[in-house]
């Protein structure tokens, strides 16, 4: 499913022969981006090592119909490119499991152009955006398999009193 995504974005951008087109393109998906809660638009949720100002929330919810977690996130950014560029993180990584997150191969990021065509310091700031989300994804995914072992430490510890 990541990957069909990728593919995805991969296909859209090809259809622009420019960078010009590709960097408006960017702008639209930034303007498309669902706000953030304003509650973490705050020095706690901004992602350091980026130009500009980028704030990131992830948060961990179960599917009740696989029982699996799966890792929702939210975003902004006071720059536009910028804001476009998180908004296809977004895109890819949303939605999917912990485990899911930290395997991934983002490669629609160098397939695409993106990183050879930012400035040093806006591929500095992508760097730091996908560090974020799978460092999320790691705390979630430690988390979950602690809470799967204390289940299941419970459910031993229920059968051993029987």
């Amino acid at each position: 499913m990541i990957d069909q995504v990728q593919e995805e974005i991969i296909a859209e951008f090809s259809m622009f022969d420019d960078w010009l087109d590709k960097y408006n393109y960017l702008i639209e998906l930034g303007n498309a981006l669902p706000p953030i809660d304003p509650a973490h638009r705050t020095e706690q949720y901004a992602i350091t090592g980026c130009q500009s100002r980028v704030w990131l929330d992830a948060r961990l919810e179960k599917d009740a119909a696989t029982g699996k977690s799966r890792v929702w996130f939210s975003a902004d950014s006071d720059a536009i490119i910028t804001k476009g560029i998180i908004s296809l993180l977004i895109r890819v990584l949303n939605g999917h499991t912990p485990r899911e997150i930290l395997d991934t191969d983002l490669y629609f990021i160098d397939r695409v152009g993106l990183r050879e065509n930012l400035s040093p310091t806006r591929a500095n700031g992508l760097a730091a955006m996908v560090k974020q989300m799978k460092m999320y994804a790691l705390a979630f995914d430690t988390q979950d398999t602690q809470d799967a072992q204390g289940a299941q430490g419970a459910t031993n510890a229920q059968e051993a009193k029987q």
